[in-house]
């Protein structure tokens, strides 16, 4: 039987002085990337004190963690990342980043901070527990496919005998209601993808453009092509953003250049839709340059997968928030995000969800609250308790036996 929410909650703000002294600790030194190795230290630290057996990654600063529980049975992920971003800090807070140019802008010390103090809440709890937890300690969330990286080193087989079965992350937001819980069944974010074009013409004189080929108009045609295909070819119920974010080209008033230069972002919700809008912007952009006999190099980089969260543990996430915090602190989110998160590729293997736990501070206006990834962002610390509790809690039910 599962320990009580009302007891998992109590144990997690009766530790809420070291959570919130582990997230400042973070904020006030973040590192950004693959390889954090103050950040890994202080993890390392807090694990210590803990009989949980520890990895480090080899080929990132990944720290992987597993609690054993008294009675053997499945094993169950929890995963908090760790990266900041290269953003210079100017929020004003007492512990803002000592570290210029780099910032935890998008909650990320906050996430290690609550696995922490589930751990610490686990662990004096083991007995509870048939079966292991594996904390997911994760850099380069940030587009560094830190994920990737740990599951290639065997993530999912820290506990040979029983294998991950199921996987939880939480999210903190500075835009939802602090001490909320959202999340949806089925995609959560989006799967993102870059791309980027060479459009080749031939330079000239700007007042003889009959005798060059300009690439200038022809790349204004490619934007606004792709944005026809968007709205006359996608289905609105299986959607995709195509947002061309950069057009480079010529270097004066009076030069016709030979090259354009264009590159965006493709979001999307599902893998065939991707697959479909990847091909359409590399086939349009492709036979306008044809038509006006110019030559384009495209190139597309893949980026994180479609984030999906497993419909039976999504519900199970709302009904346990809802206990936990109180029915008004569960939210169904009526859409999901466009942006993308690394955590899809953990969810390609196993079913688990990802939630995002509101923290706008109270009084903040949510029309003109700071987002994830601001200089100015700010994210209340009251609901880490909360979080600590929600990660925790949902170890416990898994591991019930």
């Amino acid at each position: 039987m599962p320990i009580s929410s009302s007891d998992v909650l109590a144990a997690a703000y009766s530790d809420a002085d070291r959570t919130i002294e582990l997230r400042r600790r973070l904020h006030r030194h973040p590192e950004v990337g693959l390889h954090l190795p103050r950040t890994q230290a202080a993890v390392l630290e807090a694990f210590a004190e803990l009989p949980v057996e520890v990895t480090t990654g080899t080929s990132t600063s990944s720290v992987v963690g597993v609690l054993r529980g008294a009675r053997p049975g499945p094993t169950f992920l929890l995963r908090g990342d760790m990266d900041a971003l290269p953003v210079q800090e100017d929020s004003a807070l007492p512990f803002a980043s000592e570290v210029p140019g780099v910032m935890h802008a998008c909650g990320h010390d906050t996430h290690v901070a609550m696995l922490v103090g589930a751990a610490r809440l686990l662990a004096a709890r083991r007995e509870e527990l048939a079966g292991q937890v594996v904390f997911m300690v994760q850099p380069g969330e940030e587009g560094f496919h830190g994920a990737r990286y740990m599951l290639e080193e065997g993530l999912l087989d820290a506990v040979p005998e029983a294998p991950v079965s199921g996987a939880f992350a939480l999210h903190v937001s500075s835009t939802m209601p602090s001490g909320t819980v959202n999340l949806r069944p089925g995609p959560v974010m989006a799967a993102a993808d870059q791309w980027r074009m060479t459009l080749r013409g031939r330079g000239g004189h700007a007042s003889e453009p009959h005798a060059a080929a300009d690439p200038i108009p022809v790349a204004a045609e490619i934007v606004l092509a792709v944005q026809a295909m968007v709205t006359r070819r996608v289905d609105v119920f299986d959607p995709a953003v195509v947002t061309v974010a950069h057009i480079e080209a010529g270097s004066t008033n009076n030069v016709i250049p030979d090259t354009a230069f264009l590159e965006g972002t493709i979001r999307t919700l599902s893998a065939e839709r991707r697959a479909d809008v990847v091909a359409s912007v590399q086939r349009i952009a492709t036979h306008v340059a044809a038509a006006h006999e110019m030559e384009l190099h495209w190139e597309h980089i893949e980026g994180y997968p479609v984030t999906m969260n497993d419909p039976g543990m999504a519900a199970r996430v709302l009904t346990t928030a809802a206990e936990l915090l109180g029915p008004e602190a569960a939210v169904l989110m009526p859409a999901p995000l466009m942006g993308a998160e690394d955590f899809s590729y953990v969810l390609q293997r196993v079913p688990g969800v990802m939630a995002w736990l509101g923290a706008r501070p109270h009084g903040v206006d949510p029309a003109t609250a700071p987002p994830n990834h601001s200089n100015l962002v700010v994210f209340d610390e009251e609901p880490l308790p909360a979080g600590v509790a929600l990660y925790a809690q949902m170890a416990f039910q898994a591991l019930s036996g």
